[in-house]
């Protein structure tokens, strides 16, 4: 039987992220990962992330950064939100003082998520304290002194603490019955990248309209953007399935046009999209982390960056506990991650939803109301500071 101080499930992005900032340590650590990423590939994927100042610098801090190549970095320094149909808008640029304050050229960057899997992949297999198993766990039992698991290729490990980095169907989570609150969106994702015939000015857009969100995330090419298009599921299915001249047709409509002609450059992919809440981000010799304690609307792209805020809280609780001398995976020794992480999850899990909630309907009243506000808080500093301080992760 194997033993460590810590056994994360899951060797995605966030998971690969807990074990870095553990680098420096005094504990040993064991990923179980089903297979290791792809590590080079040419093709840009649909699947990307906007990368927040406070998970940068956490990349940084870790040497996953440095591993990314330049050319897969796109930088985006102006945001626009608007509303079809309607004078309702708000706009975010680098030239905000918080942003230069920080000296800061972007708001962020926009970055495919198998590239900063394998960026930090990269670095997590150099550790002289972690060792990745290539399988799947099988069983999971827990007690007083620790927690035991069992995984498909025959092997056995003994544990502190297991963290349940393993996504929004988390196994972890279920084999300790720890309840789960979730909410359909009524929306599904439609994923893909396209090549606008203006530029992008390196600039991130979104447009609401009564029944659906459509955000267009500038890449490092100035004509190509990755698109997330929040659709009824009966409307993301069709235009996923429709010819892409006619799909090009109705989502250079649906965008007002903005960026000229769209055309698709990849496969079209969907997701359903729902709001998941775990009831206990800890519980003794277990902590959950990323989309295995909470799921949100992709809306805001604040996705990953709620992930990498739950590791970095853990490991400067874990460490602290480490250097104490402390049993990490008691509960107590967990409770002020989960209390700390709680609390922000709530908080955007509540604003993701009153903001769907407030786009949502084309009633004339609601939507001059509407309007109004967001052309207020559009003039207004001190809501717009609020929201730079969200976007960047503080």
């Amino acid at each position: 039987m194997k033993s460590a101080d810590i056994v994360i499930v899951g060797g995605g992005m966030v998971g690969l992220a807990l074990a870095s900032l553990l680098a420096d340590s005094k504990c040993t650590i064991k990923i179980i990962e089903k297979s290791a990423p792809i590590l080079t590939n040419n093709e840009i994927s649909n699947r990307v992330s906007a990368i927040n100042f406070s998970s940068q610098q956490m990349l940084m801090q870790t040497g996953a950064w440095q591993k990314i190549p330049a050319e897969r970095l796109s930088p985006y320094s102006q945001m626009f939100v608007w509303e079809k149909d309607s004078f309702a808008h708000i706009h975010f640029d680098n030239q905000d003082p918080i942003i230069k304050q920080l000296g800061l050229e972007q708001l962020g960057f926009i970055i495919e998520n198998q590239q900063i899997q394998s960026a930090l992949w990269q670095i997590v297999s150099q550790q002289k304290n972690v060792e990745i198993i290539l399988s799947n766990p099988k069983t999971l039992g827990v007690s007083e002194q620790g927690a035991f698991l069992t995984l498909e290729n025959g092997e056995m490990l003994a544990t502190k603490l297991v963290v349940g980095a393993d996504g929004a169907n988390s196994w972890v989570r279920r084999q300790t019955n720890i309840p789960l609150v979730s909410q359909d969106y009524q929306h599904t994702a439609l994923v893909a990248n396209v090549k606008t015939a203006e530029p992008h000015q390196q600039t991130a857009r979104q447009i609401f309209s009564p029944e659906s969100i459509l955000a267009f995330l500038p890449l490092n090419d100035p004509h190509h953007c990755s698109i997330v298009w929040s659709l009824p599921p009966e409307q993301a299915k069709t235009f996923s399935d429709i010819d892409e001249t006619e799909f090009n047709k109705a989502l250079t409509i649906a965008f007002d046009n903005r960026l000229g002609l769209c055309e698709l450059q990849t496969e079209r992919h969907i997701y359903p999209l729902t709001a998941r809440y775990a009831r206990n981000f800890a519980q003794p010799r277990i902590a959950l982390v990323g989309d295995a304690a909470h799921t949100i609307h992709p809306l805001a792209g604040l996705g990953v960056n709620l992930g990498f805020a739950d590791v970095i809280t853990l490991s400067a609780e874990l460490k602290r506990h480490l250097e104490q001398g402390n049993d990490i995976g008691e509960y107590r020794h967990l409770r002020q991650f989960e209390r700390l992480r709680k609390v922000e999850a709530v908080k955007v899990l509540t604003a993701m939803k009153g903001l769907k909630e407030l786009f949502a309907g084309n009633h004339p009243v609601k939507k001059l109301l509407r309007g109004v506000g967001v052309a207020l808080s559009n003039q207004n500093s001190h809501i717009k500071k609020l929201f730079i301080q969200q976007t960047l992760g503080f």
